[in-house]
């Protein structure tokens, strides 16, 4: 094979990568918002789309004319680490009202291809209504208008509505606001990822069944049900794993299933990870505790860990250390090191200078070690997980390894 020949193959390799960790990242990538990485992936679609099916058993739907990439994510179990969230200052994440008012926005969005936000307010009015279970929605407070706003606004961020006059902030303020909105309703349709539409499952009675109703929205089919054929368990298996490589920041092996870990064990298994990290462009971290997916360049991952970007996490560095070094600890002694740092720092923090800070302190951190899968808290105690070990200070020289 010729040079250039060996550098067309190596460059249409890191595309290929590049766009995967692209999508990963990003599950809904727009023309509009980013037409590099759009055109990248409309020119690698075919690939791209093998590479997700084989791997991870995702779905990817490219409409070049429309101007829009969408990777159909789906996992076996729901997860609350990940959550919508506010585009509008704190970016906190969305209550269960503002789920429901942004169900609600799809639906109606789905019957004209242009609206006002006032019509739409209606409409929402409207059909919240006629559903039992669902609390009538009240333009006229400010919390149900600011909470309706933050709907729409997730909606725009996703290009499933676009502002042609006005802005969807000024109805914060003033319920009778201008706001005109055209509405793309093939893109409304392509955010729901569940396999299993919503209107074929029956409707909880109470909340101790609300997960039985959500593990009926992710039933995939080509996996076998009840009674699967072995290669649709080894399907299962190779999917729902690689899922949890690429989705996790780190998964352990006391966690798999047993057809999981088995997989995990094999020759093949072994072999078809390897693979896929390799084609992603991710370093496969593989120890005897469990795997590890590092992307250098920070491409796939909506997070990262250590960040200096809120007080939670630099907190969560300093309180791993005790951890890693004294743990497992009691909630307390960490409550305790917090309050301690809080004392030393007093221009540092400043939201959790005040009675009770610390243990607010120690709980925000405790949660972002919990999500980076680098603590774990049983009953009163927290003791560091495998991966914290490479945050490990080097007390010769003072620094911190780097993921």
């Amino acid at each position: 094979m010729s040079s250039l020949a060996n550098q067309l193959v190596r460059a249409e390799k890191e595309e290929i990568a590049r766009a995967i960790k692209t999508l990963l990242g990003r599950p809904l990538v727009s023309l509009h918002d980013d037409p590099a990485a759009f055109d990248l992936i409309r020119k690698r679609r075919q690939p791209l789309t093998q590479w997700f099916d084989y791997f991870c058993g995702w779905r990817l739907v490219v409409e070049p004319r429309q101007g829009y990439a969408r990777l159909v994510k789906v996992r076996s179990e729901a997860g609350a680490t990940r959550p919508a969230r506010r585009r509008r200052t704190t970016r906190a994440p969305f209550d269960r009202r503002r789920y429901t008012l942004l169900c609600l926005c799809a639906a109606e969005l789905l019957t004209a291809p242009v609206t006002t936000i006032g019509m739409l307010a209606q409409r929402v009015v409207q059909a919240a209504a006629v559903e039992a279970e669902v609390p009538a929605f009240d333009p006229v407070r400010a919390d149900e208008r600011a909470a309706f706003v933050d709907a729409l606004k997730l909606l725009e961020h996703y290009g499933a509505v676009t502002a042609m006059d006005g802005t969807t902030d000024s109805y914060l303020n003033d319920e009778d606001a201008k706001v005109l909105y055209r509405v793309d309703t093939t893109r409304v349709i392509r955010l729901l990822a569940a396999p299993v539409p919503p209107s074929r499952i029956a409707a909880a009675e109470d909340a101790a069944v609300d997960a039985d109703v959500l593990a009926a929205l992710t039933v995939e089919a080509r996996y076998g049900g009840d009674e699967p054929t072995e290669t649709q368990r080894n399907l299962w298996a190779r999917h729902s794993l690689i899922r949890r490589l690429l989705d996790e920041p780190v998964v352990y092996r006391d966690e798999l299933t047993p057809a999981q870990s088995a997989y995990a064990a094999s020759l093949t298994g072994r072999q078809i990870i390897r693979r896929a990290a390799e084609e992603a462009g991710f370093v496969l971290e593989e120890r005897a505790e469990g795997f590890l997916l590092v992307d250098g360049d920070a491409t796939a991952t909506d997070t990262k860990f250590p960040d200096d970007s809120s007080h939670a996490k630099v907190a969560a560095l300093l309180l791993l250390d005790l951890l890693v070094s004294a743990g497992p600890v009691t909630a307390a002694r960490l409550d305790a090191e917090a309050t301690e740092l809080l004392r030393r720092f007093p221009q540092w923090a400043k939201a959790y200078q005040s009675d009770g800070g610390g243990p607010r302190l120690a709980a925000d951190a405790l949660e972002v070690l919990t999500l980076f899968g680098l603590a774990r808290r049983t009953d009163d105690r927290v003791a560091a997980l495998p991966a914290a070990a490479r945050y490990r200070v080097d007390r010769a020289t003072d620094l911190v390894e780097d993921e």
